[in-house]
């Protein structure tokens, strides 16, 4: 598991870091766990475009992934870690002794032929891939796959090299730490799986061409002061300097880049101890 870099043979190259794939350990997928998959463009039901910069992008299929690890008080033993092209993290195959597969958010440091257990109303080993409740959870650990609700299933904190902190408990509640720097509280009876998610150099990957991006599905974006007056607030203008330095906005002429759209008094403030940096 790590990096690779290339030579700058070609253009695409010379920024070009990805994955060595090291960890995968196969490259077919369990066929009874993979679902078609229909892509929208962008688009509503009623075929407009309700988000801009979708469509194109490779084929895929859907792998069902096992969010609620509602298989209790049975060990499970890992058989194989693959790519997921649905989402920046590993998956996991698991396999049960009644012979049903599962598959799981590959949690950094989990190997083939280890075993993972899922707890009902107990406490277990601290081992990545091992799942329970936040009541059980020692003061520290490092967790993911948090679920926001009793048995909805994991809610935040699924990506490639996320992880939240067991801060403390009291009263039901169980205070989390994320990444962003946020504190906020969860039920103590929502489930969290031990361990930080794998694939933590994703952060410092590059795509170094923008075919890479269209393969995502990603469309070109293009900068609001490059286009004409009737296309964007922004557009217009004599060469680059445009309509002078206005305020950014949407282009319907809603405020963006840090004006606050979240209501106030909603529901969850109260479970919302620290925001995250920037925010108040």
């Amino acid at each position: 598991m790590g990096v690779k870099k290339f030579r700058p043979v070609t253009p695409s190259l010379r920024y070009k870091v990805i994955s060595d794939f090291s960890e995968i350990t196969t490259d077919r997928p369990q066929k009874s766990l993979c679902v078609s998959l229909k892509k929208s463009g962008g688009r509503n039901s009623r075929g407009r475009v309700t988000m801009r910069r979708r469509g194109g992008g490779h084929k895929r299929k859907y792998r069902i992934i096992d969010f609620k690890r509602n298989k209790f008080d049975v060990e499970g033993d890992v058989i194989t870690i693959e790519y997921d092209p649905n989402r920046s993290a590993r998956i996991a195959l698991v396999e049960y002794p009644d012979k049903e597969r599962r598959y799981i958010i590959w949690p950094d440091k989990l190997k083939v032929g280890d075993k993972i257990f899922s707890a009902s109303d107990s406490q277990v080993d601290i081992k990545p891939g091992n799942s329970m409740k936040l009541q059980h959870v020692p003061l520290g650990t490092l967790i993911h796959n948090v679920e926001l609700q009793p048995r909805r299933g994991a809610a935040f904190a699924r990506s490639a090299g996320s992880w939240v902190q067991l801060m403390a408990k009291e009263r039901g509640l169980a205070q989390l730490r994320m990444p962003s720097g946020e504190i906020r509280l969860v039920k103590e009876a929502c489930r969290a799986t031990v361990g930080q998610v794998g694939l933590i150099e994703h952060a410092s990957f590059r795509h170094g061409k923008a075919g890479r991006n269209r393969w995502l599905g990603r469309r070109p974006k293009v900068r609001g002061c490059a286009m004409n007056p009737i296309d964007h607030p922004h557009g217009g203008g004599e060469g680059k300097a445009g309509q002078g330095n206005p305020h950014p906005v949407t282009p319907w002429g809603k405020p963006t880049k840090g004006a606050k759209t979240r209501k106030p008094g909603r529901k969850s403030d109260r479970y919302i101890i620290k925001r995250r940096k920037g925010k108040k």
